[in-house]
């Protein structure tokens, strides 16, 4: 077993464990919402920067399937959507709901940069950090949005997301 695919199931069980202490009972139609709808659009996304050849994922799980990556756009990010979330400073102020949304892209971005580097999990052609960091923060508001839409939908506006 190579490095990499050490590194890959190493995330999946952070992952993992993130999910399950981040996931109450009462919030698992909360998390399969906002996992499924991060999926869509990581598909989606994910299809096009490969595609046009701006990245590639050399190690992959189903190589003869697709060209992008299963783990983080069926698992990984979808899954720190959820936490992102769920876990969101809702009842603070703008400066500590910012910082939320500047954290995750940024460390996101870092350990992808790492990953680049280091690993062959994802090597950029034509792709530069800067544009993770932005389809990241874009991505995230976008799944925000959503989010909240869905609470205010599911509930009346009665509840406020928590």
């Amino acid at each position: 077993m190579t490095l990499d695919r050490i590194i890959m199931i190493g995330i999946w069980i952070i992952m993992s464990v993130l999910l399950i202490l981040t996931v109450t009972r009462i919030k698992i139609r909360e998390a399969f919402v906002i996992f499924s709808f991060k999926q869509v659009q990581t598909w989606l996304l994910g299809l096009v920067v490969v595609q046009y050849n701006l990245l590639e994922y050399p190690v992959r799980e189903f190589a003869n399937a697709a060209r992008n990556s299963f783990s983080f756009e069926y698992f990984i990010y979808p899954a720190i959507c959820v936490v992102f979330n769920l876990k969101f400073p809702e009842k603070k102020g703008i400066i500590p709901k910012t910082l939320w949304f500047l954290f995750f892209p940024s460390w996101m971005t870092a350990l992808e940069v790492l990953l680049e580097k280091h690993t062959h999990l994802i090597h950029y052609i034509t792709w530069h950090w800067y544009w993770t960091w932005i389809s990241l923060l874009i991505t995230f508001y976008v799944d925000r949005s959503f989010y909240l839409w869905f609470i205010r939908k599911q509930t009346g506006g009665i509840r406020s997301a928590k």
